[in-house]
């Protein structure tokens, strides 16, 4: 086990890969230490994220709020649009919680244990084992999808996932570093981005190759083992996108609790089977030929996109314009721009 350990350190030493929250081993080993906001900023961000969707948000966060104090003060919608696109809604709304907890409970410094961290909004088990790990130097072992493929191939474990992840588990902490968790944590984690990867690991070049299993069995391309998923249902709605005459925009802020809660949108029916038409505004609005499609984690969404004019003095039953030099259609949701893409030829203001 030691030997493994050692093997991916010293792997790491040479491969780590550069990134804005990182501190580089070399810089670690010379007493250099990581930011603790940066790190749990950015382990919040990559939660079913990827490191290449993670970078510009990151650095977008630190521009504007450079440190966890700011982050507390800011304005919640101005947190949410600059989210706009990250997915995963609730991740924004328990940064704010955490960011707020951090300030008025601890001080404005982050708690150093994985059992203080993991009671702050939003961290998990691997978030905090992540945080605690880099940002500290815990011996915390973390355990992600990157992680738990290495160690179903090391061990050439065939049980299928979820129920590996305690079996993943207790193999991660055979290998995780007493006098380098931190560097320990990201290079295993590395390791499973680079080379020991889904459909393609390059076995040739793994530091840790003559003690996988897996590769002496030929199976690594088997593993992990998965239970299969059941089909994801769709559902359907209609996004309601108007304009008034002066140019101004229709859109409302979503419910705190359930999806996208707490950002701003075009109002919409619910999203179910039969969605009841729930306009915002009585008008005639039209429907165009064109759908928005998304996928959400547990279902596909097809919205029906309708759009109107409505006078200077219109009274909408919900939502609030937004003046036209004050919209940003970037600032929304993902699902939401795309409606918005099919609308604004239709809404284009002369």
């Amino acid at each position: 086990m030691r030997e493994i350990t050692n093997a991916l350190l010293d792997w790491y030493d040479i491969h780590a890969r550069a990134m804005p929250w990182r501190v580089m081993p070399a810089d670690r080993k010379a007493g250099k230490r990581p930011d603790p906001y940066a790190v749990w900023l950015s382990e919040v961000m990559l939660q079913q994220t990827t490191v290449a969707a993670v970078r510009a948000y990151h650095e977008k966060f630190t521009t504007l709020w450079p440190n966890v104090a700011a982050l507390a003060s800011a304005d919640d919608a101005d947190v949410m649009a600059a989210w706009a696109g990250l997915g995963y809604y609730a991740r924004a709304r328990n940064l704010l919680k955490s960011a707020r907890a951090v300030v008025h409970e601890h001080g404005g410094m982050f708690p150093i244990t994985y059992d203080a961290l993991i009671k702050l909004p939003g961290i998990g088990p691997y978030t905090a084992a992540a945080i605690s790990a880099i940002a500290f130097d815990e011996p915390s072992t973390v355990l992600d999808g990157n992680v738990e493929r290495v160690m179903a191939r090391l061990y050439d474990d065939h049980t299928p996932l979820p129920a590996a992840k305690t079996v993943f588990m207790d193999y991660a902490r055979r290998h995780t570093s007493n006098d380098r968790p931190g560097d320990y944590a990201q290079a295993v984690m590395d390791l499973g981005a680079t080379i020991c990867t889904p459909k393609t690991p390059v076995c040739g070049i793994c530091p840790i190759q003559s003690q996988c299993d897996s590769f002496c069995a030929g199976t690594q391309l088997d593993l992990p083992k998965k239970t299969p998923k059941k089909p994801k249902p769709t559902r359907t709605g209609i996004a309601y996108i108007a304009r008034r005459e002066d140019g101004a925009w229709l859109l409302e802020t979503r419910p705190e609790k359930g999806l996208l809660g707490g950002m701003l949108g075009w109002p919409t029916t619910e999203w179910a089977d039969d969605p009841v038409d729930a306009a915002p505004h009585s008008t005639n609005w039209t429907e165009l030929n064109d759908h928005a499609r998304h996928t959400f984690t547990h279902f596909h969404l097809i919205l029906r996109v309708q759009t109107a004019w409505l006078p200077a003095d219109a009274s909408p039953n919900r939502g609030h314009f937004i003046a036209a030099e004050t919209f940003d259609a970037t600032s929304l949701p993902t699902v939401m721009k795309k409606a918005y893409t099919l609308a604004a030829a239709t809404l284009r203001h002369v």
